[in-house]
């Protein structure tokens, strides 16, 4: 066929800090997927575009031409309003587990659909693969009907949403260009819209353990977002949320599996309740349900049996024992003091080095491999008492991961200023 433009003409505009057309948006992206654009040259557009940025209606063409290479989901035909919530990765950061039965007790239907873990930051599917049974591959059509009897489902996205992000993420990943904010955006939300969801949640994660560590690229961030879906018709709001500290006590797989499990029994670390029940709220406010509190439904037990329907729904046995590491190493307290500092990113990538983790996408996790955190930032801590607990299969893993937390804890006997886990609210 002959094509519509020429890539190196597309690269050259952009190069230029022109604006690029919504034809040459169109045909580069079509192009690409099939593979009439060569990697070299959108490696080359895709630099182009981390240097010299894109305006909204660029961001909002390439996004609505990453929605047109596949599939569009359509919840329409459900009893109930739709809402998702999707974040940008930390560390301990276990929040859509509880989150997607709590939201789905409350009336309001939730289609996550997730991914996995890549270095330091963990991926939902792999944690819930620690539950026995549990698959995470759903066809369309056990999907839709989980959502109608259940109310939550949390599954892989199928190849069929946006194969041209797929292709666009892994040449990224090895070109430099993972941190431009527009083909974040852009990747984050195609995926969403064509997921078909009536409204969308973000949780915007800022800090060390964060892909984004300074508060303005966030907020960026998060508007871009917002605003892409507010363009294509989907309620959204975004939170920016600290991630300088792990979320809850727990990091790895089935430990924080168990943590979940602790919050939807009424229980569980006070910033892991916290942020899910400010993220129900929103999710709720977004799909038009404003009269019933979320966190009645963690004291009345409604949310558990939500989860315990979604995991059965998936073939998991929510009463079956998680599996425990075998091997665990004790890290002590060095001085007494208040605890000023406990690394997220050194904690992430120490849990990460004990397996719980990837380097590439084919690489197994362990279940079992994580870090126990026994103290945060502002705790009073005595010399010599456990501050984490490190689990893994093989105790060989033990000094790498002891190497990535050797300036993660800082105590002082000065005051502690804690950092509010919630930072901002962006809307539209």
């Amino acid at each position: 066929m002959t094509e519509s433009f020429d890539a190196v003409d597309v690269i050259r505009t952009k190069r230029d800090r022109g604006e690029l057309s919504d034809g040459q948006i169109d045909w580069v992206i079509d192009a690409y997927t099939r593979g009439a654009v060569a990697d070299e040259q959108m490696s080359s557009l895709a630099m182009a575009i981390l240097l010299n940025g894109m305006n909204r209606r660029e961001i909002a063409r390439w996004t609505a031409a990453m929605i047109a290479s596949g599939e569009r989901m359509n919840f329409a035909k459900l009893s109930r309003p739709t809402a998702d919530k999707h974040s940008t990765g930390g560390v301990g950061d276990k929040i859509t587990l509880p989150l997607a039965p709590l939201v789905a007790a409350c009336g309001v239907a939730v289609p996550q659909l997730s991914g996995r873990g890549l270095g330091h930051t963990g991926g939902t599917l792999d944690k819930l693969e620690s539950i026995p049974g549990w698959r995470a591959a759903l066809s369309n059509d056990e999907m839709m009907q989980q959502l109608e009897d259940v109310g939550a489902v949390i599954c892989a996205a199928g190849d069929g949403l946006a194969p041209a992000d797929k292709k666009l993420y892994a040449l990224r990943d090895v070109t430099g260009t993972v941190e431009a904010i527009p083909l974040i955006a852009s990747s984050i939300m195609s995926k969403k819209i064509a997921e078909g969801t009536g409204a969308l949640v973000l949780d915007v994660k800022v800090g060390t353990g964060a892909f984004m560590k300074d508060l303005a690229d966030a907020r960026e961030l998060a508007s871009t977002m917002v605003a892409l879906g507010t363009d294509a018709g989907v309620r959204t709001v975004a939170l920016l949320t600290d991630m300088s500290t792990p979320l809850g006590l727990t990091a790895g797989n089935a430990l924080e599996v168990r943590e979940s499990v602790e919050v939807l029994a009424g229980g569980g670390p006070s910033d892991v309740i916290e942020l899910t029940v400010a993220l129900a709220v929103e999710m709720l406010a977004a799909a038009g349900v404003t009269d019933i509190d979320p966190s009645e439904k963690l004291r009345d037990g409604s949310a558990m049996d939500a989860w315990r329907q979604m995991i059965s729904a998936q073939g998991g046995d929510p009463d079956a024992p998680l599996p425990v590491a075998p091997e665990t190493h004790v890290v002590t307290a060095s001085l007494s003091g208040t605890l000023t500092k406990l690394d997220a990113l050194a904690i992430g990538v120490a849990a990460w080095r004990l397996g719980a983790g990837r380097a590439r996408k084919e690489d197994p996790v362990s279940p079992v491999a994580g870090i126990e955190l026994h103290a945060k930032p502002g705790d009073t801590i005595t010399a010599g008492q456990p501050l984490l607990t490190l689990h893994a299969d093989d105790p060989t893993r033990f000094a790498r991961a002891l190497e990535a937390l050797t300036d993660a804890v800082e105590t002082n006997d000065t005051q502690y200023e804690p950092t509010p886990l919630i930072i901002d609210r962006i809307t539209a």
